[in-house]
């Protein structure tokens, strides 16, 4: 009887392990130095935080376009092919913030933000089951949650990017002695010759993004990617869809999938409107936001380690649970003690998406993951959804007599309330 534990990550497939977690980073990079352009936007264009969350919408509606066929992409030829495409996607979708800026347009800023996460939807129906499959079934889920913590390291570098070079460079954001932005008392003349200079502070990081992007395209290109289980098996996609639609943990996993990911972009977005509220510039509340992805980051480590002795599933419900507290602190204490409470709900959202990710696809089988990974992929358009939302409940004003920065975070609570109740579920269905 062989009682060795299977290894988390085999030596054979150590560098394809490698690269493919480098793309993890890549796509935390463009997610988090896009949550504080709608704030940026929302100044320079002189719009309403409902429609500079216009920017999420296309970002992560993107992904809802794009994850089905990519998953047919790469069920027809193969995970290199798809990663190839979803790199050439990516840098396209930045290269294009050039014109946008030239044209001055928010809406050409949208759509380039639409094209690029066309190649972010390739790259993580990609990314997730092939990480899963480069080892034992067993130790998949763990593995998922120790790639996506680089994940938060390209986070971290974009809110860098977007607090040190980005917002700090916006003259649209300057005060006053009371902390009242100026950019909306100057003439038009004047907010015309800031938004060229502002624009293009937004635009050169994008293209950097985007040289960088075709260096890793590259480098994929000329390296073998391992064709592991679920590729090249000859599957009807009807077949498919009513194998994973009778699946009930998987089901419920795409619904979780879809409140955490609204959750989690409402969080990072609308912490600088929490601030703002507060009396504190862009730039500043940027660096809020970094500590809270330094959060996510440490607690995404600690969480991966807590599996091996806690149930995956209980601990999805644990963590469920302490984001509904956070957030409840987030809506009714008002002050920089509230503003700590959003912070504190990063630390509970880490183990999240990976996990979700890692119970949904447990007992799909392999034929079907390619397809099944695309759905929780597509989940994704929560986060286009419900910012929208959010914004529209921040420009009441007031909501029950709380400020409506405060009250919007009702949203957040009930999505990480329907997450604790799917760890709840999943482990009361874990044989």
């Amino acid at each position: 009887m062989n009682n060795t534990k299977p290894q988390l990550v085999e030596r054979r497939f150590l560098v394809p392990f490698i690269l493919i977690t480098s793309l993890f980073a890549l796509w935390g990079f463009a997610n988090d130095i896009t949550n504080p352009m709608v704030a940026a936007f929302q100044t320079l264009m002189e719009l309403s935080a409902a429609k500079a969350s216009l920017v999420q919408f296309a970002f992560y509606g993107g992904y809802a376009t794009m994850a089905v066929p990519a998953a047919l992409f790469i069920r027809k030829y193969s995970y290199k092919s798809g990663i190839l495409l979803g790199l050439a996607l990516y840098a396209v979708g930045a290269f294009m913030f050039i014109p946008a800026a030239a044209y001055q347009s928010f809406a050409f800023f949208c759509v380039s933000l639409y094209v690029l996460t066309f190649g972010l939807a390739f790259l993580e129906t990609t990314a997730n089951p092939l990480i899963l499959s480069l080892g034992d079934q067993k130790t998949s889920t763990r593995r998922l949650n120790l790639a996506q913590a680089f994940n938060p390291m390209g986070s971290l570098s974009g809110m860098a990017v977007a607090a040190l070079v980005v917002l700090p460079n916006l003259i649209s954001d300057r005060r006053d002695a009371a902390g009242e932005v100026i950019f909306h008392s100057l003439s038009e003349a004047e907010k015309a010759d800031i938004r060229l200079h502002d624009l293009a502070a937004i635009r050169d990081p994008y293209v950097m993004l985007g040289l960088l992007v075709v260096v890793v395209f590259i480098i994929i290109a000329v390296t073998k990617i391992p064709q592991t289980r679920g590729q090249g098996v000859k599957v009807k996609a009807s077949v498919t869809l009513s194998r994973l639609w009778n699946n009930k943990i998987y089901r419920s996993g795409v619904v979780a999938q879809m409140f955490y990911v609204a959750a989690q972009i409402m969080v990072w977005t609308f912490i600088i409107q929490y601030a703002d509220h507060l009396g504190i510039d862009k730039a500043t509340a940027q660096t809020y936001n970094i500590c809270a992805m330094a959060l996510f980051l440490t607690s995404r480590f600690i969480s991966t380690f807590l599996m091996k002795y806690v149930n995956s599933r209980r601990l999805l419900f644990f963590f469920g649970i302490g984001a509904c507290l956070a957030t409840l602190g987030t809506i009714f204490i008002e002050g920089l003690a509230g503003l700590y409470c959003l912070i504190a709900v990063s630390g509970f959202m880490s183990l999240m998406f990976p996990t979700i990710y890692g119970i949904a696809l447990e007992d799909v089988n392999a034929e079907d993951t390619t397809l099944g990974a695309a759905f929780l992929v597509m989940a994704i358009v929560g986060g286009a959804i419900m910012p929208p939302m959010q914004g529209s409940i921040i420009d009441l004003g007031t909501v029950a007599g709380l400020p409506a920065v405060n009250a919007s975070f009702a949203l957040p609570l009930i999505c990480f309330a329907t997450v604790a109740w799917y760890g709840w579920y999943a482990s009361s269905k874990n044989k």
